[in-house]
């Protein structure tokens, strides 16, 4: 291939949306399913449900192919079906939760499954404006010619009403009261008005059938902003729980960190015996009790499934680049990457889990928990 067209072809991307990472499957149930669908909807809600949840491991059939869906969401399935029904009935959705439960990956998987597309989002900081709600111009074009369709650039959400599309809104709380409050009108009268374009069939735009909000808020992070009551009765709140089960976590953790590893060019190599350690200090410091039923001081740093993906595959990236004895030896390191981040105190909490139950258990015969223990003095 010559240098002209390496340089012409399109980049690779290091992760792919969920509409496109799962095209297969979303094709294939648009197949399977052709039962009733609400407006503007690319699959049925079961056929919804079942893309995130999975098919429990069965084959379905659909236009003379079988195939088994996956799994993409470690959590209720009763909470799916809650989320799948609101939108039906083109009602806004607020995820809320604790920091690295899945709010965004469950946001992007429901938008992908019901309009094809996760991408008309907007990311809420301090810094958004209402344009990123509503409208913004092209003041080239503004200067130029004055106000005019052309010249309007449209947010995320008003493509979204355009279209009928589901329009995400990531972290809402993080956005000023003022600018949050700017979707109150939108998700209660369905329509934007463009004043400038008064006198033209473009000073409204109402939402086509089929569109509404899915938007997410972190319930213990900092210099957030209270939704006024407003907004808040515009949405049907629901709580993503951290996972319940220890086992479900581990393949997640293992799933999630082998996919990393394998972008990184590499395979993954570490043991899975110490992916049970590093999820099981990351559940006993996120609960405050091991499953032993030992007392745990909990740091103030949320030990997310998340923060232990990232350690995990940490782990398998140096295990793979730069080997160097035993992968466990690493984890205390890692470890006391995650606690640092927020308070100073969470370091000498992080001491006591290791002189409580790493230790009790290293009393116990367990030779991982024994070599961890020997580790202690690499949190100093």
């Amino acid at each position: 291939m010559s240098t002209t067209a390496a340089t012409a072809a399109a980049p690779a991307r290091q992760i792919l949306p969920a509409e496109d990472r799962h095209a297969t499957e979303l094709a294939f149930l648009a197949a399977h399913d052709e039962g009733p669908r609400p407006p503007g909807w690319a699959l049925t809600p079961r056929a919804v449900v079942t893309f995130i949840c999975g098919s429990d491991g069965k084959e379905l059939a659909a236009a003379g192919q079988r195939l088994v869906i996956e799994p993409k969401f470690v959590g209720e399935r009763a909470l799916v079906e809650r989320c799948v029904v609101t939108l039906a009935g083109e009602r806004g959705l607020l995820l809320v939760g604790e920091p690295g439960t899945a709010k965004s990956m469950l946001s992007e998987l429901l938008s992908a499954a019901v309009c094809g597309t996760s991408a008309l989002t907007v990311q809420g900081t301090a810094g958004t404006t209402e344009d990123a709600f509503r409208y913004g111009w092209n003041y080239a074009l503004l200067l130029a010619q004055g106000p005019s369709r052309q010249a309007l650039v449209d947010s995320p959400v008003l493509s979204a009403m355009r279209t009928g599309r589901v329009a995400r809104v990531e972290e809402i709380t993080r956005c000023l009261p003022e600018v949050q409050d700017a979707l109150v009108s939108i998700l209660s009268d369905r329509r934007v008005s463009v004043p400038e374009l008064s006198d033209t069939d473009e000073a409204q735009v109402a939402a086509a059938p089929g569109f509404t909000v899915i938007a997410t808020a972190n319930l213990r992070d900092r210099g957030v902003s209270e939704m006024s009551a407003a907004l808040k009765r515009r949405f049907n709140f629901e709580t993503v729980q951290p996972i319940a089960d220890a086992d479900a976590e581990t393949a997640l953790v293992r799933g999630q960190a082998v996919a990393a590893v394998r972008r990184a060019g590499a395979a993954f190599g570490v043991d899975d015996a110490v992916l049970d350690v590093l999820v099981t200090v990351f559940r006993d410091l996120r609960t405050g009790r091991s499953a032993e039923g030992w007392d745990v001081d909990r740091p103030g740093t949320v030990m997310s499934t998340a923060e232990a993906v990232q350690v995990a595959t940490s782990l398998g990236v140096a295990t793979a680049y730069l080997p160097a004895g035993d992968t466990l030896d690493l984890v205390p390191g890692h470890l006391l990457g995650v606690v640092r981040k927020d308070d100073p105190a969470d370091h000498a909490r992080l001491l006591g889990y290791w002189d409580g139950p790493v230790r009790r258990r290293a009393e116990d015969g367990s030779a991982m928990w024994r070599r961890l223990w020997d580790l202690r003095e690499n949190l100093r």
